[in-house]
C-alpha cells in the first residue's frame, strides 16, 4: 500500500512539472489517502503484535 502511494505522488509530481494541475492535485490526494490508510494498518499490526505476545 505504501507503494501505491508513492506512485501517485510520483505521478502527481510529474503532472505539476507539466503543468496538469487537475491531475497533480488529484493524484496527490489519493496518494495522501493511501498513505494515512498505510498508517492506520501498520499501528494497528504493531500493537497486535505486542498484546499478542
Amino acid at each position: 500500500m505504501l507503494h501505491y502511494a508513492v506512485v501517485f505522488f510520483v505521478i502527481a509530481l510529474i503532472a505539476a512539472v507539466f503543468g496538469f494541475t487537475g491531475i497533480a492535485a488529484g493524484a496527490a490526494q489519493i496518494a495522501k489517502i493511501l498513505f494515512f490508510i498505510f498508517l492506520v494498518v501498520f499501528i494497528i499490526t504493531l500493537f497486535m503484535g505486542v498484546v499478542g505476545r
